[in-house]
């Protein structure tokens, strides 16, 4: 999951000097397209948002093209704003089959017909393809860059110009997640044809591109599975530290819990409501005045209903997520399913706020258990922590102090970027 996603739209950190001085023999600028289906602006998913800081931070010191889509809640003209930087940026209207939509159905079964899975087929834009073939036929560019799996089929090679494909997720094992946590068998058998699809292309992908970077060294394993792992790399997952820092932490509700996620993506959904069914009621039992609030776009009428019922405020799309954290006791992150590593938990830390995650919410994320976060799996474990954490202010306090100063050592967005400029550089040698 795709790699975390986040609710929040906001402007990006300032400007840095990402890079050493390109004129330095070792920091030759790069000419790089950059391919991604499903928008970059506005930051309101996990995978815009790594997306975007990296694009960002390399248009500081190389020569970077964007060409991307966009959908109806999209800004690309504000896009191009966003990244002035670029050489250009291009970004073309699509608006993928909805999920449980007639058009989605119809994809489905045309996708039966061919190699793709059908996230992949439903996401193919013929006019992408044919303006990354033009530009990538003017031979000037070094590498391009195939940004998430979902972009490889729109991305075809054209000389020696080398390919990148940037992984936020495993995405088989998402599908294949889902496919464990449904109970109605007719899905099930779809799933399980969706994942194996999947795993088929992802594995067939990463072996043609010339470099695959993913986002946790347990994702690139998963990727490279027997191949030569010396063609595949791990970056770090940022946070944009100036945005996300911690607060008065006098201002939080010491019985408030929140979790932050774009609610139309299914992973989210389903934590939550794994939450409210399982964890909830078992708190309540001991601590019957919690509130708990659920941040993020696009919940859906059926998940709203279930909420209400059981008490939860729900807010849908905010302006600032900052402070639906900030008054939290406990960050809480209760993921059945995902892949890649979740922004959202690093965005927290940034805050200072003590998380409560399942091992899958915090899977490929370098955190100590117990110094920066604390983990559960099961329903009663998963309450008793968050019963702890709220019982507790000075234990909150030192896992929200250790998190913060891991960030700060280790997870800037410029830091980041030049892992990822290292990547790029052994994809073209």
């Amino acid at each position: 999951m795709s790699a975390m996603q986040s609710s929040l739209v906001r402007q990006p950190a300032r400007e840095t000097d990402a890079f050493p001085d390109p004129a330095a023999p070792s920091a030759t600028p790069l000419r790089i397209l950059w391919v991604k289906v499903g928008g970059l602006w506005p930051l309101n998913t996990g995978g815009r948002l790594r997306s975007f800081h990296l694009v960002r931070e390399l248009s500081q010191s190389h020569a970077v093209t964007v060409l991307t889509t966009h959908g109806p809640d999209d800004d690309p003209e504000g896009l191009k704003q966003q990244l002035s930087r670029c050489q250009q940026v291009r970004s073309l209207p699509h608006t993928p089959a909805k999920k449980g939509s007639g058009r989605f159905f119809l994809a489905l079964f045309r996708s039966w017909f061919t190699r793709l899975p059908v996230d992949l087929y439903r996401n193919r834009v013929a006019d992408l393809k044919a303006e990354v073939t033009r530009q990538l036929a003017q031979g000037t560019f070094d590498l391009v860059v195939a940004d998430f799996l979902v972009a490889a089929p729109n991305v075809s090679r054209h000389g020696d110009t080398p390919v990148l494909l940037f992984s936020h997720n495993v995405e088989y094992m998402i599908w294949r997640r889902l496919g464990a946590n449904e109970r109605r068998w007719p899905h099930r058998l779809m799933l399980a044809n969706e994942w194996r699809k999947m795993r088929r292309y992802e594995i067939e992908a990463c072996r043609r591109a010339d470099f695959t970077v993913a986002v946790s060294e347990q994702d690139r394993d998963q990727l490279a599975e027997g191949s030569d792992t010396s063609r595949y790399g791990a970056i770090a997952t940022g946070v944009d530290l100036d945005y996300f820092q911690a607060g008065d932490r006098r201002r939080e509700q010491a019985m408030e819990i929140v979790f932050c996620g774009s609610m139309d993506w299914h992973p989210n959904e389903d934590a939550m409501r794994y939450f409210i069914d399982e964890i909830l009621p078992r708190l309540r039992e001991d601590l019957p005045d919690i509130t708990v609030t659920v941040v993020g776009r696009n919940p859906g009428d059926g998940f709203r209903t279930v909420a209400e019922q059981a008490g939860v405020r729900v807010t849908g799309t905010v302006p600032d997520v900052r402070p639906y954290v900030q008054a939290a006791a406990v960050y809480i992150v209760p993921l059945r399913i995902g892949g890649g590593t979740r922004l959202k938990i690093y965005e927290a830390l940034a805050m200072g706020k003590a998380v409560v995650s399942t091992t899958i919410g915090a899977e490929g994320l370098p955190l100590e258990e117990g110094e920066h976060i604390l983990r559960a799996d099961e329903p009663a474990e998963f309450a008793r922590q968050v019963r702890v954490l709220l019982e507790d202010p000075a234990r909150r306090q030192a896992l929200g102090d250790a998190g913060r100063a891991l960030m700060e050592a280790r997870f800037s967005w410029p830091e980041v970027a030049r892992e990822f400029e290292g990547f790029c550089r052994e994809a073209i040698s």
